[in-house]
């Protein structure tokens, strides 16, 4: 197993990494809308989904992959009725290639953001 830590999403929020590989797949952490500086983007569920995108994006690239090799989403919603505005950003990250996905709501999460996102993606090249 080895491990994935960044300095180009935000630090981890507790004592884990943001993401392990594991026989050519990445599980990466749940991401949540934060900035580098360890700040809430904004309390607009739109822009707290591009957020976690991006820190997505910059997890899978420094664990060698990226959306394109995406397999599986799991979403994390603190209210359902946010589903179709998170669901119109995830499509623009998301356009040809379209993973398996969950999406769920849940008493609370990290901070009482709006959203935390985790993927499970192949290595590029393996």
């Amino acid at each position: 197993m080895q491990t994935i830590n960044t300095d180009k999403a935000p630090a981890a929020v507790g004592p884990y990494s943001h993401a392990s590989i594991v026989n050519g797949m990445v599980y990466t952490s749940g991401q949540i809308p934060l900035n580098l500086e360890g700040n809430i983007v904004s309390d607009d569920v739109e822009a707290q989904t591009k957020q976690v995108f991006e820190n997505l994006k910059a997890v899978l690239e420094a664990a060698g992959s990226d959306l394109d090799h995406v397999v599986k989403v799991l979403v994390f919603l603190s209210d359902m009725e946010h589903f179709q505005k998170v669901n119109d950003v995830y499509g623009t990250y998301f356009t040809s290639h379209k993973p398996a996905r969950s999406a769920v709501e849940v008493a609370r999460l990290p901070k009482d953001v709006k959203i935390e996102i985790e993927v499970i993606a192949e290595v590029k090249d393996v």
